[in-house]
């Protein structure tokens, strides 16, 4: 008998010890979790979010704050199983976040340059709601492109085919929307001079029409517009950069003094995209006393799928759509829902 307990016990320390040694084995997976979220119309780092100078700006009683996920990397087995059977995170394989031909340093980069990014769309769509329109301005013709000896360098691009053009984003879309061939007519101011020319696309490295420049969104105006925050990455926050922008620049309160989140890309027309990670924001703002979260037309299903109690879903489409809806938030009317 003495001699089968001590059999059993080393049988049981050796189990013990090989479910560790499993426990402890790394997996090719990351946990997403709820992030921390920032207030666009508030401080971080002892810096506004937004800040403006060479005008006067507003305060608002209430917050507008983006939202973000939180991504564990190098996570065994254990904490993988853990995660698993909480709602609030996910479980995902690691090659959806980090590329295997990416190194961690070019993926962190990239969303770097995303979330630039966003800020740069973020406030062209934000200037152009508060009066400032783009202008499409010219800066390199390609010698021997479809444009040579009828644009210039300096030259604004107003209309292609009787269309505004009201970003570089605009612009190639129109220039995209015909066959390589096409003859185009363009509207171009030149100092105070304004004419009409007429281009005929050619076809790019890749094969779509192009008219052989390149251009740059200008919108002249009297202050200057600085993001402060840093460690965040992707494009997601774009919605709610272009929105505390609006807040900060017009006098009137867009909160209504409520707490509000969202998430969503902005484009320079205004248009809000989809995002990733929506579960995991949606408990991050509810965490932060949000009482409403903007969410992308896109995310919608997702969204409600994994609704959180007392967090009410705005759906949005657009940057005019936010608006409309926080009009209609703080008028106390119905809003549009996921």
């Amino acid at each position: 008998m003495r001699r089968r307990g001590w059999t059993v016990v080393a049988g049981a320390v050796l189990a013990a010890l090989l479910v560790f040694l499993i426990g402890q084995a790394p997996v090719k997976y990351v946990i997403l979790g709820p992030g921390p979220t920032f207030d666009t119309l508030g401080s971080y780092d002892k810096k506004q979010v937004i800040q403006v100078t060479g005008t006067s700006t507003s305060t608002s009683k209430g917050q507008l704050r983006m939202v973000t996920v939180n991504v564990t990397d190098d996570i065994d087995l254990l904490s993988a199983i853990k995660a698993w059977f909480d709602p609030q995170e996910k479980v995902v394989p690691r090659e959806l976040v980090y590329p295997p031909d990416q190194s961690n340093e070019q993926v962190e980069q990239e969303n770097k340059e995303a979330f630039q990014e966003s800020q740069s769309s973020a406030e062209t769509a934000a200037l152009r709601e508060l009066g400032y329109p783009v202008q499409v301005t010219v800066k390199e013709v390609v010698a021997d492109g479809a444009s040579a000896g009828k644009l210039a360098a300096g030259d604004v691009i107003t209309t292609v085919d009787g269309q505004q053009v009201t970003s570089t984003q605009k612009l190639q879309e129109l220039v995209r929307a015909k066959p390589v061939g096409t003859e185009l007519t363009v509207v171009r101011k030149r100092g105070d001079a304004t004419e009409t020319v007429k281009i005929t696309t050619k076809a790019g490295e890749d094969g779509t029409p192009r008219i052989g420049v390149s251009a740059e969104n200008k919108q002249p105006h009297p202050f200057d517009i600085t993001y402060h925050l840093e460690n965040v990455g992707g494009p997601s926050a774009g919605l709610m950069f272009a929105l505390g922008t609006i807040d900060t620049l017009n006098t009137e309160d867009l909160t209504g003094g409520k707490v509000i989140a969202g998430t969503g890309t902005i484009d320079d027309e205004g248009t809000v995209g989809v995002i990733g990670g929506i579960a995991q924001k949606l408990v991050g703002a509810k965490d932060d006393g949000a009482t409403f979260f903007l969410t992308p037309a896109g995310n919608c299903d997702e969204a409600e799928a994994n609704a959180v109690d007392g967090l009410k879903l705005v759906k949005v489409k657009t940057l005019d759509g936010a608006l409309q809806a926080l009009s209609d938030i703080r008028a106390g009317n119905p809003t549009p829902s996921c």
